[in-house]
């Protein structure tokens, strides 16, 4: 017999007119709370899971204890980790409270709730540092040199637009970052002139691509309807833009979007290698290595905190813990 779908299940796509199913709905509710199209994707992934795993019951005939026999079953089956555990809970946990509005005993879960353990950043000497830079070269050898010269995070790096690039006062605005905060960082000096060519060709080939009859870029929070042809501007663009067109995931348009992130995680971990840095490298590698050094330097932690844009000075103190001479400068009695 053909599988035939269950139109009650929260996962059956509905029909036109129908009411919209639970997906959907969670779908729209983490965008108008702007949550990153990445963030909605494991989100929605996370619930979907959850459901399957209770054979496609919907969600408000379970509670609790079905809660924590997934989870518990993520950890003891998949092995998953303590970061993942709780992407998971946060995720089927914002389902209940905002889609729902089904409040939960949360005290329940917090048995299944692990504490973050805390890990010593990998660090790079400036030696190691300048040997992997080193052992890359084109577009990818610029971006990481921004993470290591500005404390760029990944995601920061590729989606910089030509507009937040301040030549003039050798300053670069991170527009959107963690927690959706903006910041300014600094802009090293060596890289002016290359980012200025880099800019040139990113602007030749936006022309052409205008005079194609494309040209259009992704912009932030319906900024496409309030400014109709700002998606146009050379000013929007991205800095680091990818060479072929793709389609938007939203709006279904062809345009051209930034670089894909994976391709400069491979760079890097290549460039690690080759360099014989026997360290887990990747590009996040490069902002730790970026507080570090400038600590180092003798920055005071706050400026070192506003440049990171780390919300508490706690995160920051992590770096610390890292310096060549120990968090209080001590001395080992060894080299006494």
């Amino acid at each position: 017999m053909p599988n035939i779908p269950d139109p009650s299940s929260p996962l059956q796509v509905s029909s036109p007119g129908k009411a919209r199913k639970l997906l959907d709905q969670y779908s729209e509710f983490l965008r108008n709370r702007h949550y990153s199209l990445r963030t909605e994707k494991t989100y929605i992934s996370w619930v979907r899971q959850y459901i399957l795993y209770h054979k496609k019951r919907h969600p408000r005939e379970m509670g609790v204890a079905e809660i924590n026999d997934f989870i518990t079953h993520l950890v003891n089956q998949k092995t998953v980790s303590a970061s993942t555990q709780n992407q998971a809970i946060s995720a089927i946990l914002f389902l209940y409270r905002n889609v729902l509005n089904i409040q939960l005993d949360e005290d329940v879960l917090i048995p299944i709730r692990p504490t973050r353990p805390k890990r010593v950043p990998t660090v790079l000497s400036r030696d190691e540092a300048k040997r992997v830079i080193a052992n890359m070269d084109g577009i990818y050898k610029l971006m990481a040199q921004l993470m290591y010269g500005s404390g760029l995070r990944l995601m920061e790096v590729m989606r910089l637009r030509v507009k937040d690039l301040d030549f003039g006062n050798r300053q670069i605005i991170v527009r959107d970052g963690k927690g959706e905060n903006d910041r300014v960082t600094m802009f090293p000096d060596v890289l002016l002139e290359p980012l200025r060519l880099l800019i040139r060709q990113v602007q030749a080939q936006h022309d052409l691509d205008l005079a194609q009859g494309y040209g259009t870029v992704y912009l932030p929070y319906a900024l496409e309807r309030k400014y109709p042809n700002a998606n146009r501007e050379f000013a929007w663009q991205y800095v680091f833009p990818a060479p072929v067109f793709s389609i938007d995931p939203v709006s279904g348009v062809k345009q051209r979007h930034h670089l894909n992130e994976a391709n400069l995680q491979r760079a890097v971990k290549q460039a690690a290698r080759s360099a014989k840095i026997n360290k887990l490298v990747t590009p996040h590698t490069f902002r730790h290595s970026f507080a570090t050094h400038l600590l180092e330097n003798g920055y005071d932690i706050r400026t070192v905190q506003e440049l990171l844009g780390h919300k508490d000075v706690k995160t920051t103190m992590i770096y610390t813990h890292v310096l060549q001479r120990g968090g209080l400068a001590v001395k080992s009695p060894l080299d006494q």
